[in-house]
């Protein structure tokens, strides 16, 4: 009880009539030592605990009137926190505080307002009074809070202006809705304060108060109000920089450049004049680095605004042409530093300065956001005078625009590829070493952006100047990126391209293995690499004078300083050994794996590159022995595991806070920010561990029930990763390896390598996986990984589907109208894109793009709910009524070919695995399907004729009346002058199977002399190889009961039947399963023991030559 009334009578103390002791417990707050502050921060929550009120007084008491400066600001952070919720954590006192408190606080936070001097301690009052706000403004109270800010706008004070407007500026993103009623009044005062007559620091804040306000407006029309504003708006920039004041125009730039990624279109009607302003501060030398930047910003963000204003800036060709210049100048700040010379890595950039790194990275930004189109020409026009030019600078600069234009233009470039082609190979030859390095780069770079074109046209030319680039000893740097091109031009190239220079470039490479410096050989480790993965078997020839350098570099490249050469010889080792196979590398592959398990046992640095190769490496021989790597799946498991349960290394910031996360130690920290908090997270951590769960997705996949025994360690790691939203790579792999561990898991079980369990093992691991991916897609924001995802659960659902019970089958279909309702939303959006003003050719094509992966989202539901309805035939139909109002839509002809293939597809699905329970369907469907027959799209041609072949098999009475009219639509299909084209010849062959089954299942309702025939005269069909054993094996048994109407009057089609069974039998196995054949021939060797001789002579002449040889052979085997 003593410590009690001890601490009561601290609390008395520190909250009693002197302030001085409640000041003394702030400043320990502040104290540098840990104990202290620790104390103190006991003291003041136990204040917070015990008398609220007094505790809320003191703060603002000690706000309103200590002479400190340094403690009314610690003041000020303190009692933002106890008073606002959006923190979100417990210190939350505003509820708990009484009306009257509550009341004083009020007022006397805006006497402060009005009072305090100090800039830093303004701005904290301004965030704490717009925060309190916002809790409060909605439910009607303080009501004076927005007179006494249009007071204090009106007043005569510039601080008090400043201050108003900095609340303003809060308010607007806070609680904007409380402000819409005011707008005329906001109007008028912002034209008021951005004024030239206002003082700076006014304008500034009107500034961002303005550009919040605008952005916080739902309505287009009310934005529209603050329209005229932009002129004066622009001015405060303008002229802060005509004063010098460059920190201020810095800060005013950087509103300008949020404003036009939020709201571009605001700025539409004054277009020509921003832009035109910002072109003259990024193009005016006098201004510092940071300025020009920013209004470069500015101009590219404008241009990647494509969602909210597509095709504005295609409409300014000028400026366009006038950036790209600036961009390109900005190239030639770049010196000739002998660093460059001497690096020990690929990486060192000495000589390139800010300007170089921003030019070169807003390059490719204008690019990919303009397209070839825009920046084609503009490049065209400068290109040639920067080659021309006598500055090496100049030549360097044209090779790295190429390579940066490159993604962003890449359909226009291809049309001129002779021209970019031959600008690239001319620099081979420049005098300076630093073109040549960069001409390299660029041919690596298109070798990317423009592949396979670029190869299929232009190896002739480029692989011998890569070759004679690697001679060049003289620099290294220049040996080193020859064979990292090397690398670019062959990941998209096939082996009959690369295999003719293989003896050259294997022989290169091998020369700079041997003497080169160590980022030579590492170039050429990758080089080899890849050229082995690109011409697989032809590298056999190679691989016994290879194999040797690159066991010994394995074996002798211990250093610390050579960790990154060894990492690379065991990723050229791992990919050789898959491209010669398992016969060729087995004995090296011993070798190289006790290498790889003394290394895995060894003590690596955190940093070593080695790990993350290593972890590769291993899946690759696995790939490549298969079941023989069994063995050493002890020694891979556990390092492979710890890097796929790898934490990231996160720190996280608010997002407005001002100290940035600290990224000067390491450029590998990447920031992302998710609601008001900014994240910065470690992407070599990342790195490792996307690796790492690819590899295990691999193990699974190639060991199949060998994997079993890891199950229960990969299944807890990996699932959690599906909603892992730092890094797509790990949720990527993780979704794939879910089908994997299923796989894995029934083989086991069904093969008896399952220790013991049996299905109901299946059953949990299902259970554990279906419902972790349903709610991952549920929360995926990215539509390929969605696709992804829907494809995942398909697999999973094709290995443990009968085991899933009614409520998951209940969950997986509300997520496929989930689906599909998102799905149309974003197209929905899409489309309303295509009404801005601006919307052009280009914007159209970058939307049938985005379209697609949305097809491919469609795609993934279409054979998900096929595997359900194969799954769970009958029993699935009330589900599907649940779906019908979603996939019903999909039939219209306003939907695109692959939604109405895919709705097709699904009533063909339902039709043929539910048979008399889905005829209750074909009433609404039949009139649908009929009428596909007949689409312009021949994939859904396909679909419906193999859905009317389905009714008629399964239809009975339901199909019968229909039988005129179906005829009639296969009909089309069958005698299209194109039928058999590539693209048509599988819709073809489904019609001539729908015409045979209607044969079969309806003659009585048909012309059967007369269509039978028609029937016959079609085949046999050759496209659809499934499709063809059916329809090949019916007229099998149509012959083996001598049907009388496919025979004909005096047996007349018999040398048609004999020519087709020949023509079957001489295409091997493709057209007909074996034991058709072994029937046709069977009924070949009837016919020639029972048809009288001059019959049979006159079936044989109607044979061609080879077919008479073929079935002479086939007959007497």
């Amino acid at each position: 009880m003593a410590d009690n009334a001890q601490v009561q009578a601290q609390l008395s103390a520190i909250l009693g009539p002197d302030p001085s002791a409640f000041e003394a417990l702030i400043s320990q707050l502040m104290a540098t030592g840990n104990e202290q502050r620790a104390q103190a921060e006991t003291l003041f929550n136990l204040c917070k605990q015990h008398d609220p009120d007094s505790l809320a007084l003191r703060l603002t008491h000690l706000l309103h009137s200590c002479p400190q400066s340094e403690l009314r600001a610690m003041a000020a952070i303190l009692l933002r926190k106890q008073i606002t919720s959006r923190t979100g954590d417990d210190s939350y006192l505003w509820p708990r505080l009484s009306p009257q408190t509550q009341a004083t606080l009020k007022a006397q936070l805006l006497v402060c307002v009005q009072r305090e001097d100090a800039k830093t301690i303004i701005k904290k009052l301004c965030d704490t009074v717009a925060e309190l706000a916002a809790g409060v403004l909605a439910e009607g109270q303080w009501p004076e809070l927005l007179p006494f800010m249009f007071q204090c706008v009106s007043s005569d004070s510039p601080r008090l202006r400043e201050t108003a407007l900095l609340m303003l500026a809060q308010l607007a993103q806070l609680v904007a809705d409380a402000l819409v009623p005011h707008l005329d009044t906001l109007h008028s005062v912002f034209l008021r304060c951005l004024s030239p007559s206002s003082p700076t620091d006014v304008r500034v804040a009107a500034l961002a108060a303005t550009i919040n306000f605008v952005q916080a407006l739902d309505s287009a029309p009310d934005r529209e109000r603050f329209q005229d504003l932009l002129p004066l708006m622009m001015q405060t920039l303008t002229e802060a920089l005509n004063r010098g004041e460059e920190a201020t125009a810095q800060e005013a730039l950087e509103m300008l450049v949020e404003l036009a990624g939020t709201e571009p279109r605001f700025l539409r009607r004054q277009l020509p004049d921003v832009v035109g302003s910002m072109l003259q501060i990024a193009e005016a030398d006098r201004l510092e680095e940071g300025t020009r930047h920013l209004a470069i910003e500015f101009v590219i963000t404008l241009a990647e605004a494509r969602e909210r204003a597509p095709g504005m800036m295609r409409k300014l060709p000028q400026f366009v042409g006038r950036l790209f210049a600036v961009l390109m100048r900005m190239l030639l700040d770049i010196e000739d530093d002998p660093a460059w010379y001497t690096a020990d890595s690929e990486d060192e950039d000495a000589g390139e300065s800010s300007n170089y790194s921003v030019g070169q990275e807003c390059l490719d930004r204008l690019a990919i956001s303009l397209g070839g189109n825009t920046i084609v020409p503009v490049a065209s026009e400068l290109l040639p005078a920067y080659l021309a030019a006598p500055e090496w600078q100049k030549h360097h600069a044209a090779q790295i625009t190429l390579a940066q234009i490159a993604e962003g233009c890449s359909k226009v470039m291809l049309k001129n590829l002779e021209q970019v082609v031959t600008m690239v190979l001319n620099s081979f030859q420049d005098p300076h070493p630093r073109v040549r390095w960069a001409a390299i780069n660029a041919i690596g770079q298109l070798s990317t952006d423009l592949g396979p074109d670029l190869q299929v046209r232009y190896h002739q030319r480029v692989l011998p100047a890569l070759a004679s680039a690697m001679d060049d000893f003289q620099n290294p740097r220049v040996q080193a990126h020859a064979a990292s091109a090397v690398l670019n031009f062959s990941e998209n190239c096939t082996p009959d391209i690369l295999t003719p220079y293989l003896d050259g470039i294997v022989s290169k490479l091998l020369v700079l293995l041997q003497n080169g410096k160590q980022m030579v050989q590492e170039g050429a480790l990758t080089a080899l690499a890849s050229v082995a993965d690109s011409s697989q078997e032809h590298f056999q020839k190679y691989y016994d004078a290879v194999m040797p350098y690159l066991k010994a570099i394995l074996v002798n490249a211990t250093d610390k300083s050579n960790r990154m050469l060894r990492a690379k010889s065991m990723e050229c080792i791992s990919l050789v050994g898959m491209a010669v196979g398992k016969e060729k590398f087995r004995d090296d592959a011993k070798q190289v794996m006790e290498v790889l398990m003394t290394l895995q046992g060894s003590q690596m640095e955190a940093d070593d590159p080695t790990i993350s190769y290593m972890l590769q490496a291993w899946a690759r021989l696995c790939k490549c022995l298969g079941q023989d790597f069994l063995p050493y799946m002890n020694v891979v498991m556990p390092p492979l595991l710890q890097s796929a349960q790898l934490k990231p290394d996160v720190t996280i910031t608010s997002a407005d806070s001002d100290d940035d996360i600290d990224e000067s130690d390491d450029e590998s920290i990447e920031t992302i920010t998710l609601g008001d908090k900014k994240i910065g997270i470690k992407t070599s951590v990342l790195e490792e561990k996307a690796t790492a769960c690819n590899m295990l997705c691999c193990y699974a996949d190639e060991l199949k029930e060998g994997f079993y025994p890891w199950i229960d360690q990969v299944a807890p790691t990996l699932v959690p990763l599906l909603k892992f939203y730092f890094h797509e790579e790990v949720r990527k792999a993780a979704v794939s390896a879910m089908p994997e561990l299923l796989r894995s898991a029934k083989l086991a079980v069904e093969k008896g390598q399952s220790q013991g369990r049996d299905e109901s093992y299946v059953k949990q691991l299902s259970d554990y996986i279906i419902p972790a991916l349903i709610e991952a897609l549920h929360k995926e924001p990215e539509t390929e990984i969605c696709a992804s995802m829907l494809d995942a659960l398909n697999q999973c659902l094709q290995v443990s589907g009968p085991l899933l019970d009614q409520g998951q089958v209940k969950c997986i279909v509300d997520e496929i109208k989930q689906v599909i309702t998102a799905s149309s939303t974003r197209k929905k959006e899409r489309a309303e894109r295509t009404k801005a003003e601006d919307f052009d050719a280009e914007e159209g094509e970058l939307l049938i793009e985005e379209n697609e992966q949305e097809e491919e989202v469609f795609d993934q539901v279409g054979d998900l709910l096929g595997t359900l309805i194969k799954t769970f035939k009958a029993s699935f139909l009330p589900f599907f009524d649940e779906l019908s109002s979603y996939i019903t839509p999909m039939w219209g002809k306003d939907k695109t070919a692959e939604e109405r293939r895919i709705a097709i597809c699904i009533f063909d699905d339902v039709a043929e695995q539910c048979r008399e329970s889905a005829l209750k369907y074909y009433d609404t469907f039949l009139p649908f399907l009929l009428d596909a027959c007949n689409d312009v799209n021949p994939d859904v041609r396909q679909a419906a004729v193999y859905g009317i072949g389905v009714c008629a098999e399964f239809g009975g009475s339901k199909f019968k009346p229909l039988v005129g009219e179906a005829l009639s639509r296969l009909n089309v299909v069958i005698r299209h002058p194109n039928a058999l084209d590539l693209d048509s010849v599988m819709a073809s062959d489904n019609a001539v199977s729908a015409l045979g089954k209607i044969c079969q299942f309806h003659r009585d309702s048909i012309d059967a002399a007369q269509v039978i025939p028609a029937w016959l005269s079609c085949l046999p069909i050759k496209g659809d190889l499934i499709e063809a054993k059916i329809v090949h094996d019916q007229l099998c048994s149509m012959v083996e009961r001598s049907d009388m109407e496919l025979l004909g009057p005096n047996n007349q089609f018999l040398p048609k039947i004999v020519s087709v069974f020949a023509e079957v039998l001489c295409a091997g196995k493709d057209l007909a399963t074996e034991q058709t054949a072994s029937r046709m021939i069977n009924l070949l060797r009837q016919l020639q023991q029972t048809l009288p001789p001059s019959a049979l002579a006159s079936t044989w002449s109607s044979l061609q030559p080879q077919q008479q040889l073929a079935l002479q052979s086939i007959l007497s085997s």
